[in-house]
């Protein structure tokens, strides 16, 4: 799959709905997905032990350890992808967040809804 090319607007309106939607820093999602919570949740592809969210938290750490000009394209469109998902997920906030599969998935991908 090809990845478009995306322009300096574009990168700075990304980065900075990136920075509103993802509020744990690498300490928290780096220590968050060695848990077992953190790899008990989320859809995995065909017999994939490793669930989706959980190889995007890893992707969202290796980018969040970059500078601002070592990020690439496809740190951009992973960046959109994640705001995507929080956002949609967020949506279907349900009544009980603590400790849910819910709240899980969302951490994974670098967003704790109890902050």
């Amino acid at each position: 799959m090809e990845t478009a090319v995306i322009d300096e607007k574009e990168k700075k309106a990304i980065r900075a709905e990136f920075t509103k939607v993802v509020n744990m820093s690498v300490a928290q999602l780096e220590k968050w997905l060695k848990s077992e919570e953190s790899k008990s949740v989320g859809q995995r592809k065909d017999g994939d032990s490793e669930s989706i969210g959980h190889k995007s938290g890893k992707h969202i750490i290796s980018f969040l350890k970059k500078n601002v000009h070592e990020l690439t394209d496809d740190d951009y469109d992973h960046m959109e992808k994640v705001i995507s998902y929080i956002k949609r997920h967020s949506a279907q906030r349900p009544d009980h967040v603590a400790g849910s599969n819910w709240a899980y998935s969302l951490k994974n991908w670098g967003h704790d809804p109890e902050k």
